[in-house]
């Protein structure tokens, strides 16, 4: 779906669904047997915000999902459904994860100024980046300026040093903004088959301030690895209030 310049957003939301039958509604979406399908119509959005749910324009918590490299969309459906309530308003932020992530995260600071207008009663964002998209939140740490605090995440991204990739440099944030709470949820480098050939854990970025977890060697009896790490930190975060 075409954003739609973020007017008439909360109309555009009911209306798209009669349009579209196969559009990813999160409460349409299958984290079991059809998950492969169920991720294949949510990276299948074009790029832009796009809405997972229908608003009544009320809610509390503004929850905004950014995928990483090359995601099949799958390891979102379990983590975004245990987070969401109805007081939070969920977005899938799809981007094109090839290029430079510095004009896509100007981007989604945009989207993101335009949409707070349209829910009066939103208290704060909460921005959770997996993988590569871990990297375009944290470019977001250390200006984030809008009049909202925000809870920002990266899930397993290689936040930690300096890399130059589609374009352009990617620089590790020096200090955070006074509005904005960094929460690093690192994997084992070990086990994580996105870093594990490399000599040095990239996850590790010392930043003063910034809430740091690493964790676990298995969840739900599996090895937690690089795209099962999304779900480990939903349980943790519990759905959002």
């Amino acid at each position: 779906m075409k954003y739609l310049g973020l007017i008439g957003l909360l109309l555009a939301s009911l209306a798209y669904g009669s349009q579209e039958e196969d559009y990813p509604w999160l409460e349409s979406l299958d984290p079991g047997e059809g998950y492969k399908e169920s991720g294949t119509r949510l990276i299948g959005l074009d790029f832009g915000l796009n809405p997972l749910e229908r608003f009544n324009g009320k809610e509390k918590t503004l929850l905004i999902s950014v995928h990483g490299s090359r995601s099949e969309g799958y390891e979102w459906i379990y983590p975004l459904q245990e987070l969401d309530t109805e007081k939070s308003a969920t977005f899938f932020y799809r981007w094109n994860d090839s290029r430079c992530y510095l004009n896509s995260a100007e981007k989604l600071n945009s989207y993101l100024s335009g949409v707070m207008k349209n829910f009066p009663d939103l208290e704060k964002v909460v921005l959770i980046g997996h993988s590569y998209g871990g990297v375009l939140v944290t470019s977001m740490v250390q200006n984030w300026n809008n009049h909202l605090p925000a809870d920002i995440h990266s899930v397993a991204g290689p936040i930690g040093s300096e890399f130059n990739r589609g374009g352009c440099k990617y620089s590790p944030p020096k200090h955070t903004s006074d509005r904005a709470v960094f929460y690093q949820w690192k994997t084992q480098h070990h086990l994580d088959a996105a870093f594990k050939r490399l000599k040095n854990d990239p996850q590790n970025l010392a930043l003063t301030g910034s809430v740091v977890t690493r964790l676990p060697e298995s969840y739900r009896g599996r090895r937690l690895g690089h795209n099962w790490s999304i779900s480990w930190v939903a349980d943790e975060l519990g759905p959002l209030n």
